[in-house]
Protein backbone atom coordinates (compact mmCIF):
# COMPACT_ATOMS: atom_id res chain seq x y z
CA UNK A 1 0.00 0.00 0.00
CA UNK A 2 1.51 3.35 -1.11
CA UNK A 3 1.86 6.10 1.57
CA UNK A 4 -0.20 9.23 0.85
CA UNK A 5 1.71 12.38 -0.20
CA UNK A 6 -0.56 15.42 0.33
CA UNK A 7 -0.28 19.23 0.08
CA UNK A 8 0.83 20.58 3.45
CA UNK A 9 -1.82 23.32 3.28
CA UNK A 10 -4.96 22.02 1.48
CA UNK A 11 -4.24 18.33 2.19
CA UNK A 12 -5.12 17.31 -1.39
CA UNK A 13 -3.11 14.47 -2.83
CA UNK A 14 -0.05 15.48 -4.82
CA UNK A 15 0.13 12.14 -6.59
CA UNK A 16 0.86 12.79 -10.28
CA UNK A 17 0.87 16.59 -9.76
CA UNK A 18 3.53 19.33 -9.68
CA UNK A 19 4.41 20.53 -6.24
CA UNK A 20 6.92 22.81 -4.47
CA UNK A 21 8.95 22.03 -1.36
CA UNK A 22 9.28 24.76 1.25
CA UNK A 23 11.04 24.03 4.54
CA UNK A 24 10.74 20.32 3.65
CA UNK A 25 6.95 20.58 3.34
CA UNK A 26 5.25 19.92 -0.01
CA UNK A 27 2.72 22.39 -1.42
CA UNK A 28 0.55 22.16 -4.50
CA UNK A 29 1.32 24.94 -6.99
CA UNK A 30 -1.95 26.74 -6.28
CA UNK A 31 -1.42 26.85 -2.52
CA UNK A 32 2.26 27.79 -2.81
CA UNK A 33 1.53 30.72 -5.13
CA UNK A 34 -1.31 32.04 -2.95
CA UNK A 35 0.78 31.72 0.21
CA UNK A 36 4.33 32.62 -0.83
CA UNK A 37 4.51 34.16 -4.31
CA UNK A 38 5.81 37.73 -4.58
CA UNK A 39 3.69 40.41 -6.23
CA UNK A 40 5.09 42.05 -9.37
CA UNK A 41 5.81 45.78 -8.94
CA UNK A 42 4.69 46.46 -12.51
CA UNK A 43 1.52 44.44 -13.12
CA UNK A 44 0.63 43.78 -9.45
CA UNK A 45 0.01 40.09 -10.18
CA UNK A 46 1.63 37.18 -8.35
CA UNK A 47 4.89 35.88 -9.74
CA UNK A 48 4.16 32.20 -10.21
CA UNK A 49 6.39 29.17 -9.98
CA UNK A 50 6.68 28.84 -13.73
CA UNK A 51 8.18 32.28 -14.33
CA UNK A 52 11.43 33.94 -13.34
CA UNK A 53 11.28 36.22 -10.29
CA UNK A 54 13.61 39.22 -10.65
CA UNK A 55 14.28 41.22 -7.48
CA UNK A 56 15.97 44.51 -6.58
CA UNK A 57 16.00 46.02 -3.06
CA UNK A 58 13.14 43.81 -1.79
CA UNK A 59 11.00 44.56 -4.86
CA UNK A 60 10.00 41.92 -7.40
CA UNK A 61 9.08 41.76 -11.09
CA UNK A 62 8.03 39.19 -13.68
CA UNK A 63 10.79 38.74 -16.23
CA UNK A 64 8.57 40.33 -18.92
CA UNK A 65 7.72 43.26 -16.61
CA UNK A 66 11.32 44.16 -15.78
CA UNK A 67 11.57 47.08 -18.24
CA UNK A 68 12.88 50.65 -18.52
CA UNK A 69 10.20 53.10 -17.38
CA UNK A 70 11.02 55.44 -20.29
CA UNK A 71 11.76 53.36 -23.40
CA UNK A 72 10.12 50.08 -22.22
CA UNK A 73 13.10 47.99 -23.29
CA UNK A 74 13.86 44.90 -21.21
CA UNK A 75 16.41 45.36 -18.44
CA UNK A 76 16.97 41.63 -17.92
CA UNK A 77 20.71 40.98 -17.53
CA UNK A 78 21.47 44.65 -18.40
CA UNK A 79 22.83 47.53 -16.30
CA UNK A 80 20.20 49.97 -15.03
CA UNK A 81 19.67 52.89 -12.65
CA UNK A 82 16.75 54.07 -10.52
CA UNK A 83 15.18 57.47 -10.07
CA UNK A 84 12.19 58.03 -7.74
CA UNK A 85 11.87 54.20 -7.51
CA UNK A 86 11.51 53.90 -11.30
CA UNK A 87 13.79 51.60 -13.30
CA UNK A 88 15.71 53.28 -16.12
CA UNK A 89 18.17 51.89 -18.63
CA UNK A 90 21.59 53.56 -18.57
CA UNK A 91 20.89 55.52 -21.75
CA UNK A 92 17.54 56.94 -20.60
CA UNK A 93 18.92 57.80 -17.17
CA UNK A 94 21.89 59.59 -18.74
CA UNK A 95 19.74 61.56 -21.19
CA UNK A 96 17.32 62.58 -18.47
CA UNK A 97 19.46 63.15 -15.38
CA UNK A 98 23.19 63.03 -16.09
CA UNK A 99 25.30 66.16 -16.45
CA UNK A 100 26.19 67.47 -19.90
CA UNK A 101 29.81 68.28 -20.66
CA UNK A 102 30.37 72.05 -20.86
CA UNK A 103 32.88 71.51 -23.67
CA UNK A 104 31.48 68.82 -26.00
CA UNK A 105 27.83 69.09 -24.83
CA UNK A 106 27.55 65.28 -24.63
CA UNK A 107 26.24 63.35 -21.63
CA UNK A 108 28.66 62.44 -18.86
CA UNK A 109 27.76 58.80 -18.28
CA UNK A 110 27.15 57.56 -14.73
CA UNK A 111 30.29 56.09 -13.21
CA UNK A 112 32.67 58.03 -15.48
CA UNK A 113 34.98 60.61 -13.95
CA UNK A 114 33.96 64.23 -14.34
CA UNK A 115 35.39 67.61 -13.41
CA UNK A 116 33.22 70.35 -11.88
CA UNK A 117 33.76 74.10 -11.44
CA UNK A 118 31.21 76.85 -10.67
CA UNK A 119 28.19 74.74 -11.60
CA UNK A 120 29.62 73.39 -14.88
CA UNK A 121 30.79 69.83 -15.58
CA UNK A 122 33.31 68.36 -18.01
CA UNK A 123 34.49 64.95 -19.13
CA UNK A 124 37.95 64.49 -17.68
CA UNK A 125 39.43 64.53 -21.20
CA UNK A 126 37.44 67.68 -22.13
CA UNK A 127 38.64 69.74 -19.16
CA UNK A 128 41.69 71.19 -20.89
CA UNK A 129 43.79 74.36 -20.83
CA UNK A 130 42.44 76.87 -23.36
CA UNK A 131 45.98 77.72 -24.49
CA UNK A 132 47.93 74.43 -24.65
CA UNK A 133 44.87 72.12 -24.92
CA UNK A 134 46.39 69.66 -22.42
CA UNK A 135 44.06 68.03 -19.81
CA UNK A 136 44.20 69.91 -16.53
CA UNK A 137 43.13 66.95 -14.39
CA UNK A 138 43.77 67.63 -10.70
CA UNK A 139 46.40 70.32 -11.33
CA UNK A 140 45.86 73.94 -10.35
CA UNK A 141 44.19 76.18 -12.93
CA UNK A 142 43.08 79.80 -13.30
CA UNK A 143 39.74 80.79 -14.93
CA UNK A 144 39.64 83.88 -17.17
CA UNK A 145 36.96 85.12 -19.60
CA UNK A 146 34.96 81.85 -19.37
CA UNK A 147 38.07 79.82 -20.22
CA UNK A 148 40.38 77.78 -17.99
CA UNK A 149 44.17 77.97 -18.12
CA UNK A 150 46.85 75.82 -16.52
CA UNK A 151 49.10 77.97 -14.33
CA UNK A 152 52.15 78.02 -16.68
CA UNK A 153 50.01 79.11 -19.66
CA UNK A 154 48.20 81.76 -17.62
CA UNK A 155 51.50 83.22 -16.45
CA UNK A 156 52.85 83.31 -20.00
CA UNK A 157 49.76 84.97 -21.46
CA UNK A 158 48.29 87.20 -18.75
CA UNK A 159 50.32 87.56 -15.56
CA UNK A 160 52.14 90.86 -14.94
CA UNK A 161 55.85 90.69 -14.25
CA UNK A 162 57.38 92.14 -11.11
CA UNK A 163 59.51 95.22 -11.85
CA UNK A 164 62.15 94.00 -9.40
CA UNK A 165 62.56 90.24 -10.01
CA UNK A 166 60.92 90.03 -13.49
CA UNK A 167 58.90 86.95 -12.44
CA UNK A 168 55.10 86.65 -12.92
CA UNK A 169 52.77 87.96 -10.22
CA UNK A 170 50.00 85.35 -9.85
CA UNK A 171 48.50 86.38 -6.50
CA UNK A 172 48.46 89.62 -4.54
CA UNK A 173 51.09 92.12 -5.55
CA UNK A 174 51.59 95.86 -5.07
CA UNK A 175 51.29 98.71 -7.57
CA UNK A 176 53.70 101.60 -7.09
CA UNK A 177 54.05 104.38 -9.65
CA UNK A 178 51.83 102.35 -11.99
CA UNK A 179 54.26 99.43 -11.90
CA UNK A 180 53.64 95.93 -10.43
CA UNK A 181 55.71 94.42 -7.62
CA UNK A 182 55.56 91.23 -5.58
CA UNK A 183 54.87 92.08 -1.94
CA UNK A 184 58.13 90.34 -1.03
CA UNK A 185 60.03 92.48 -3.55
CA UNK A 186 58.60 95.87 -2.53
CA UNK A 187 61.15 96.78 0.16
CA UNK A 188 62.57 99.89 1.81
CA UNK A 189 65.65 101.01 -0.15
CA UNK A 190 67.60 101.45 3.08
CA UNK A 191 66.60 98.82 5.68
CA UNK A 192 65.06 96.26 3.23
CA UNK A 193 61.93 95.78 5.32
CA UNK A 194 58.71 94.99 3.42
CA UNK A 195 56.70 98.14 2.71
CA UNK A 196 53.37 96.49 1.86
CA UNK A 197 50.76 97.35 4.50
CA UNK A 198 52.71 100.22 6.08
CA UNK A 199 53.18 103.92 5.36
CA UNK A 200 56.14 104.84 3.17
CA UNK A 201 57.43 107.69 1.05
CA UNK A 202 59.93 108.12 -1.76
CA UNK A 203 62.89 110.20 -2.81
CA UNK A 204 64.43 110.17 -6.30
CA UNK A 205 61.98 107.34 -7.25
CA UNK A 206 63.25 105.12 -4.42
CA UNK A 207 60.81 103.99 -1.74
CA UNK A 208 61.64 104.28 1.98
CA UNK A 209 59.88 103.39 5.20
CA UNK A 210 59.15 106.49 7.30
CA UNK A 211 61.88 105.74 9.84
CA UNK A 212 64.60 105.45 7.22
CA UNK A 213 63.38 108.47 5.26
CA UNK A 214 63.32 110.65 8.37
CA UNK A 215 66.75 109.49 9.53
CA UNK A 216 68.28 110.01 6.09
CA UNK A 217 66.59 113.12 4.74
CA UNK A 218 64.33 114.88 7.25
CA UNK A 219 65.47 118.10 8.96
CA UNK A 220 66.17 117.88 12.68
CA UNK A 221 64.24 119.81 15.31
CA UNK A 222 66.41 122.62 16.79
CA UNK A 223 65.06 121.75 20.25
CA UNK A 224 64.81 117.92 20.54
CA UNK A 225 67.12 117.10 17.56
CA UNK A 226 64.80 114.31 16.30
CA UNK A 227 63.71 114.33 12.62
CA UNK A 228 60.77 116.45 11.47
CA UNK A 229 59.02 114.30 8.88
CA UNK A 230 56.39 116.80 7.76
CA UNK A 231 54.37 113.78 6.58
CA UNK A 232 50.69 113.17 7.17
CA UNK A 233 49.93 116.84 7.75
CA UNK A 234 52.15 117.20 10.84
CA UNK A 235 52.97 120.86 11.51
CA UNK A 236 56.32 122.47 12.21
CA UNK A 237 57.83 125.95 12.60
CA UNK A 238 60.65 127.23 10.38
CA UNK A 239 62.77 130.33 11.16
CA UNK A 240 66.12 131.37 9.71
CA UNK A 241 66.99 127.88 8.43
CA UNK A 242 66.03 126.28 11.71
CA UNK A 243 62.96 124.10 12.28
CA UNK A 244 61.01 123.01 15.35
CA UNK A 245 58.20 120.55 15.98
CA UNK A 246 55.08 122.52 16.96
CA UNK A 247 55.27 120.97 20.42
CA UNK A 248 58.93 121.93 20.74
CA UNK A 249 58.56 125.63 19.79
CA UNK A 250 58.56 126.89 23.37
CA UNK A 251 60.25 129.66 25.37
CA UNK A 252 63.65 128.45 26.59
CA UNK A 253 63.08 129.92 30.08
CA UNK A 254 59.37 129.56 30.95
CA UNK A 255 58.49 126.82 28.40
CA UNK A 256 55.34 128.62 27.23
CA UNK A 257 54.34 127.70 23.66
CA UNK A 258 55.32 130.36 21.13
CA UNK A 259 53.22 128.94 18.25
CA UNK A 260 51.29 131.85 16.75
CA UNK A 261 52.91 134.39 19.13
CA UNK A 262 55.72 136.87 18.88
CA UNK A 263 59.16 135.78 20.16
CA UNK A 264 62.74 136.95 20.56
CA UNK A 265 66.00 135.14 19.92
CA UNK A 266 69.10 135.02 22.07
CA UNK A 267 71.82 133.18 20.17
CA UNK A 268 70.30 129.67 19.63
CA UNK A 269 67.46 130.15 22.10
CA UNK A 270 63.95 131.50 21.54
CA UNK A 271 62.22 133.49 24.26
CA UNK A 272 58.75 134.85 24.86
CA UNK A 273 58.56 138.70 24.99
CA UNK A 274 58.24 138.58 28.80
CA UNK A 275 61.38 136.53 29.36
CA UNK A 276 63.29 138.43 26.67
CA UNK A 277 62.52 141.96 27.81
CA UNK A 278 65.77 142.22 29.76
CA UNK A 279 67.93 141.23 26.79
Amino acid sequence: MTERYDCHYCKESLFGKKYVLREENPYCVKCYESLYSNTCEECKKPIGCNTRDLSYKDRHWHEDCFKCFQCKRSLVDKPFSTKDEQLLCTECYSNEYSSKCHQCKKTIMPGSRKMEHKGNSWHETCFTCHRCQQPIGTKSFIPKDNNNFCVPCYEKQFAMQCVHCKKPITTGGVTYRDQPWHKDCFLCTSCKQQLSGQRFTSRDDFAYCLNCFCNLYAKKCASCTTPISGLGGSKYISFEERQWHNDCFNCKKCSVSLVGRGFLTERDDILCPECGKDI
